[in-house]
């Protein structure tokens, strides 16, 4: 697998059989990327159960938090990491012991031989893709259209 790119159709088939998201470092804190992610795709009808060693016991968007990924009592589809690339191994170690079928990691994070020990495991894998900023993408909610156009610009615009 290129890791560099991913074609549509692998994203879209990923999206497409998720049904439950375990983010694995999820936020409580509103302004944090996880929180509009989480938020995001709850909206679009995924599941998504944080997982946040800090926040135990206590609820993000209406969702339990866990402290790990083995204290999930229903099956997961998707870890979604909001970590560190050098927190993956052993995320990657226990999305695979509990039977998951993909391992995401956020924009910004990379561990290549994390990903290849969940492909060995028969995993697939995404990294550094946001599955919201995807999700937004394939479904065209998030487009070019105004790009490039002069209809939509940062430039300050001259009066004549």
């Amino acid at each position: 697998m290129n890791h560099d790119s991913y074609s549509e159709d692998y994203i879209r088939g990923i999206l497409r059989s998720t049904q439950v998201i375990a983010m694995v470092g999820a936020s409580a804190n509103w302004n944090r990327p996880s929180y509009f992610a989480m938020k995001y795709l709850q909206a679009k009808g995924y599941r998504v159960i944080p997982v946040n060693p800090r926040e135990l016991g206590k609820e993000i968007l209406g969702e339990k938090v866990y402290g790990s990924l083995s204290e999930i009592p229903v099956t997961v589809d998707m870890v979604d990491c909001f970590r560190n690339s050098e927190a993956i191994p052993p995320i990657a170690d226990e999305a695979i012991k509990i039977g998951a079928k993909v391992l995401w990691m956020q924009l910004g994070v990379r561990n290549d031989e994390a990903a290849a020990k969940a492909e060995a495991a028969g995993l697939k894998v995404v990294m550094n893709r946001c599955p919201k900023i995807e999700y937004g993408r394939l479904s065209l909610e998030i487009g070019w259209m105004g790009v490039n156009t002069r209809v939509i610009s940062a430039k300050k615009q001259r009066r004549i």
